[in-house]
């Protein structure tokens, strides 16, 4: 039988703290500074940082330290800052998002364990792949995975590997929304999102098409742990302590082959009840849902009873195992010596025992003194007595040599055990001299789209590999040296029939190909292309950059919140560039709401999109995997043309255009002109917090 995995529950303020810990969480992951992806939960200080992992210790509770946003330019002093009091606290590791970041911390305290977030979308073994290279112990897969998804990956890796087990679900893979950053400047890879996926927002008959169901596998921890699962995380930093304890024991139970009380979970909390849709592959209408108002009310009835999981002192876990041996003999002073499981030795020495008068000390009676433990985090393994004949020590005196045995114990457990940190060693990224004028680039989602004139004016031209591998049908196709494939966006599986295309494409003279993930530099990487960095590694600091530069990528399009003065002060090894027009893709999603409300086949005839409660018109399409749902408005610059000097090229991202408008949109950016229509300029000119 595989080893129990760890039961990780979150921590957003001390309270919920509390909870996970007394109620037997392994570890818990918390956020103290603004570099962490709930900066709306309450969180803790780094200044008490370092008592709040020391509290933890003692209970036999390991603490995970949340750095996981993107990490702006101007940001990177304070991060540093803030991974050295991290550091100094003796976390056990951090959870990073921002590869600028992750290799950042590799170079200043190379004995900190890296946990690569959910963000990273890590949802294959090619991803999983980059981060062991990377040197993450731990890899945080997509929630969208499936069972046997998880199995491949677990297979393919030698990373720890944790999956949520319950909480919330994003309408969008994660680290791949910019809805509540391009709708209200309050960015989830940020750690500041506004949730607008919950707002109504119309798909056939749904009225609420972006909002799912809270998942709840827990009742499959048994399935987990066979697989090979290191860690069960519970989502939900911004729940409140009682939703921490219930989800605890849950795990607890489930892992113990206990049943788990699903109707409590989900009294407590959830959106329309649970779903277990992705890790069965099964999607669909069944797994959406918002928070109902008999969903609230369900709560009142089981709050009281959850909260003395925790603070009632009968039911809290004692997860520490401990050993005495208690030594009483004639003229000496009482010892207790106490080991615990992780090889920690408290002694203790107490009165000299006296000639019993009636009732000697025997062992049994010291035993039951020294077992009462209630109240700490210590559960007596076992209990050695080595007592002289005819001695006596009063109950008092063997209560008080538990009780100092115990606090040395727990000085002992507690003790700060600080990571090196040397600033010194982060470097600065050297850059190069960006080009006079920012070439221009194009991505379509249809070959249709492309003129020849186009292909012949644009630096590089990406189309999705099935477009490509149409036009090569017949040989190597017109300005092949130019044409660059545009892998999925999100490749769960099917990567064996990818590299078969890919192989094909590079037969045909096709050099190039765009990648937005670690798993697509692994495969496009793999098959000898050129790599062009995408927007979806949300790259938004020259460290960043130049990590990437390292995975092989010869030029890489910046973040899509990345401002525009912002962007031309990064320094790195290969151009940089930033879209300059299109609708922005606000949401990747596994579970398609078009399809799910309105079917494929009516979406094919023209009804691609969701409308949201002010009517506007978000369009989706799926031609690069996975559906995106994309901005009602399009971005465009090209009556600022000047401004985008100081860049080394932009891309115009066509998706609904009409090949018409796609030449002349094309010819604007040549010459500069005005655009006929509504628009927006992005975050190009907005600080997204």
């Amino acid at each position: 039988m595989s080893r129990l995995p760890e039961v990780l529950a979150p921590a957003g303020n001390p309270a919920a703290l509390e909870a996970a810990v007394l109620c037997g969480a392994d570890a818990v992951y918390l956020g103290a500074g603004a570099f962490n992806a709930r900066r709306g939960a309450e969180n803790f200080t780094l200044e008490h940082l370092a008592d709040t992992v020391r509290r933890c210790h003692i209970r036999g509770v390991r603490v995970y330290l949340t750095l996981n946003i993107v990490v702006r330019e101007d940001e990177i002093p304070q991060f540093l800052a803030d991974a050295e009091a991290a550091c100094a606290a003796g976390v056990d590791a951090v959870i990073v998002q921002d590869a600028g970041a992750a290799a950042l911390l590799r170079r200043c305290a190379p004995s900190l364990r890296l946990h690569g977030s959910t963000q990273m979308v890590v949802h294959n073994a090619e991803g999983a792949k980059m981060l062991e290279e990377m040197g993450f112990s731990r890899v945080v897969l997509a929630r969208e995975c499936s069972k046997e998804e998880i199995r491949e990956i677990i297979r393919s890796t030698s990373l720890e590997v944790e999956t949520f087990v319950h909480g919330a679900l994003c309408m969008s893979v994660s680290g791949q929304c910019y809805m509540s950053a391009v709708l209200g400047q309050r960015s989830g890879n940020r750690g500041l999102c506004a949730q607008p996926c919950r707002l109504p927002c119309k798909a056939g008959n749904s009225e609420h098409a972006l909002s799912l169901k809270d998942m709840s596998i827990i009742g499959r921890a048994g399935e987990l742990r066979e697989l090979g699962v290191s860690a069960l995380k519970i989502e939900g930093r911004m729940k409140r302590p009682e939703y921490v304890a219930a989800a605890v024991t849950a795990c607890r139970k489930a892992l113990a082959g206990e049943p788990v009380d699903l109707e409590t979970l989900q009294s407590v909390f959830s959106r329309s009840g649970f779903t277990d849709g992705y890790f069965e592959g099964r999607l669909g209408a069944e797994m959406f849902g918002i928070r109902q108002k008999e969903d609230v009310t369900a709560a009142a009835g089981v709050l009281g009873g959850l909260e003395t999981l925790y603070t009632d002192p009968r039911k809290q876990v004692q997860k520490v195992e401990a050993d005495f041996r208690f030594t009483m003999k004639a003229g000496e002073p009482a010892r207790l010596v106490v080991t615990d499981g992780d090889g920690n030795i408290s002694e203790a020495a107490g009165e000299i025992p006296q000639a019993a008068v009636n009732r000697p000390t025997d062992p049994e009676r010291a035993a039951a003194s020294l077992s009462k433990t209630g109240g700490t985090p210590y559960h007596v393994r076992s209990v050695s007595c080595e007592i002289g004949e005819g001695l006596m020590l009063p109950a008092s005196a063997v209560n008080a040599l538990r009780r100092e045995a115990l606090g040395k114990l727990d000085g002992l457990r507690g003790k700060t055990r600080a990571i090196p940190f040397d600033r010194a060693r982060a470097g600065a990224p050297r850059g190069h001299a960006p080009a006079p004028l920012p070439a221009l680039r194009v991505r379509a989602y249809s070959a249709r789209q492309l003129s020849p004139e186009l292909l012949e004016g644009a630096e590089l031209v990406t189309l999705p590999v099935p477009e490509l591998v149409k036009l090569c049908e017949n040989g190597a196709p017109a300005y092949a040296d130019k044409l660059c494939a545009g892998l999925p966006r999100i490749l769960f599986s099917g990567g064996e029939a990818l590299e078969k295309q890919l192989s094909l494409l590079r037969e045909r003279g096709i050099r190039h190909a765009a990648v937005g993930n670690p798993g697509a530099v692994k495969i496009a990487g793999a098959a000898g292309f050129m790599l062009h960095g995408e927007p979806f590694f949300n790259a938004m600091n020259s460290y960043a950059a130049e990590t990437l530069a390292g995975w092989g990528l010869c030029d890489l399009l910046l973040s899509f919140e990345a401002m525009l003065d912002m962007a031309k002060r990064i320094q790195s090894p290969v151009p940089l560039g930033l879209t300059a027009y299109g609708r922005l893709p606000l949401m990747t999603v596994r579970n398609c709401p078009v399809k799910s409300f309105v079917g494929c086949a009516r979406c094919k005839k023209g009804e691609n999109f969701l409308t949201d409660r002010r009517g506007e018109i978000l369009y989706t399409s799926c031609a690069y995997g996975c559906s995106e749902i994309l901005n009602p408005v399009p971005l465009f610059m090209g009556d600022r043309l000047p401004e985008l000097r100081g860049l080394d090229f932009v891309e115009l991202r066509f998706s609904t255009e009409s090949p018409e408008e796609c030449g002349k949109l094309f010819e604007t950016y040549r010459s500069g002109g005005e655009f006929h229509g509504k628009f927006t300029r992005g975050l190009l000119y907005k600080t997204v917090l």
